[in-house]
């Protein structure tokens, strides 16, 4: 079976968050729409595909190799220079619901440990994007 490409490997990374707690709610769902539709990286991405990768990530954690085989695949298919983006586009997943459960933590390290990704970068990405999610009240 062929590897994944980086948009697949982006998207496996957002989807395995969000399912970290066995609930995709729609807020998490329409986020990783967002991602898709707006980030730069997913410029030439062709949005139809979104369901069908997220379903193709599903299978992927029912296989013998599940979260890991995930986590190698979706590292192996991203060039270093996208690690960040990926780890950034994961923990937008988990922040949007302002709401982040212990799974999605667990999740998130593995994704850091797979990624190789330091710990300033992490801070500076988890900071970032609290920022973004804040509320005035």
């Amino acid at each position: 079976m062929p590897g994944l490409t980086p948009h697949e490997a982006l998207i496996h990374l957002m989807v395995i968050t969000s399912a970290s707690d066995r609930d995709m709610t729609d807020v998490e769902l329409a986020r990783i729409g967002d991602v898709t539709g707006s980030w730069p990286v997913f410029e030439d991405f062709n949005q139809s595909r979104l369901i069908s990768i997220a379903q193709h990530c599903q299978r992927l954690l029912h296989e013998k190799d599940g979260l890991d085989g995930v986590l190698a695949k979706a590292a192996v298919a991203l060039p270093e220079r996208l690690h960040d983006t990926a780890y950034a586009a994961a923990f937008e997943v988990a922040a949007v619901d302002l709401e982040m459960r212990l799974e999605e933590v667990r999740v998130l390290q593995l994704i850091r440990r797979a990624l190789d990704l330091d710990t300033l970068t992490v801070a500076a990405i988890e900071r970032s994007a609290k920022a973004r999610h804040r509320m005035l009240t």
